[in-house]
């Protein structure tokens, strides 16, 4: 499935099962607390944080597709094809950082 295809997917099942989205400063406070989720799974994880048995149980993939859920809701409800603006950022990130990433010493 390919982004803009995802966009469309989500967009349906807020038509099927949602009864509308949440404004953009909800969904942008819910993208918030996703991306803790996942940043609390990554510290205990593979951080120097200690593992809480109630978080080892945690699936980094589930939480990881919370957030692509949120951000394609922001996406569909600000007009935005993501698709577009994904493969524009990588042609631009290709462009600049090509020689940049070659030549960082430290990635060696």
């Amino acid at each position: 499935m390919n982004i803009k295809d995802a966009q469309k997917a989500v967009d349906e099942w807020i038509q099927n099962h949602g009864v509308r989205y949440f404004n953009e400063l909800t969904n942008m406070a819910q993208l918030t607390e996703e991306v803790g989720e996942v940043a609390r799974i990554i510290a205990r994880r593979y951080g120097e944080q200690s593992e809480k048995e109630s978080d080892k149980d945690k699936d980094l993939g589930e939480e990881l597709a919370d957030v692509l859920f949120v951000v394609l809701c922001l996406a569909n409800q600000t007009g935005v094809n993501l698709q577009q603006a994904f493969d524009k950022k990588l042609d631009i990130k290709a462009k600049r950082d090509h020689d940049r990433h070659q030549n960082n010493k430290k990635l060696k």
